[in-house]
């Protein structure tokens, strides 16, 4: 099982993902060394500091603060965390809308939360697109069965 298959299936709860496209990353980055070579880009999972160092280092902002921008937009990221479908869209028709950059992480089942979270380990995902605008997606682990 892969470390990615393992995150999707909540057993890398103290887990980060940082995916960075190539078209955002430099071909020096540091990134490409330590991350997987995907399709369209580089895939990182690390330990949560570790991970949010990285995200910083390769984005130029904190990871928790990114990730409350973009959650004001809800998007659609695909469960490998390297590609989503931006809903800013439909708006701007005639922009390229590709994801730059994702941050990910799992939360543990908390039932006194309710909600999402009394139905198991949730994903919380952010992705940020080319046309500038952010956004979120997140799922209970296990629910998911699309890629």
């Amino acid at each position: 099982m892969s470390n990615l298959d393992e995150f999707l299936a909540g057993e890398r709860l103290d887990d980060v993902v940082f995916y960075v496209s190539d078209a955002y990353l430099d071909d020096d980055s540091r990134l490409r060394e330590v991350g997987s070579e995907t399709d369209g880009g580089v895939r990182l999972i690390l330990d949560g500091e570790t991970g949010r160092s990285a995200f910083q280092a390769g984005t130029g902002m904190g990871a928790m603060e990114f990730a409350k921008t973009a959650m004001d937009a809800e998007g659609e990221i695909a469960r490998s965390l390297d590609d989503g479908a931006c809903p800013f869209a439909e708006r701007d028709s005639g922009e390229d809308h590709e994801i730059r950059f994702v941050f990910a992480f799992a939360e543990a089942q908390n039932e006194e939360v309710g909600g999402l979270y009394a139905e198991g380990d949730v994903v919380h995902a952010y992705a940020h697109c080319t046309c500038g605008e952010s956004y979120s997606h997140k799922w209970v682990i296990g629910e998911r069965d699309d890629d």
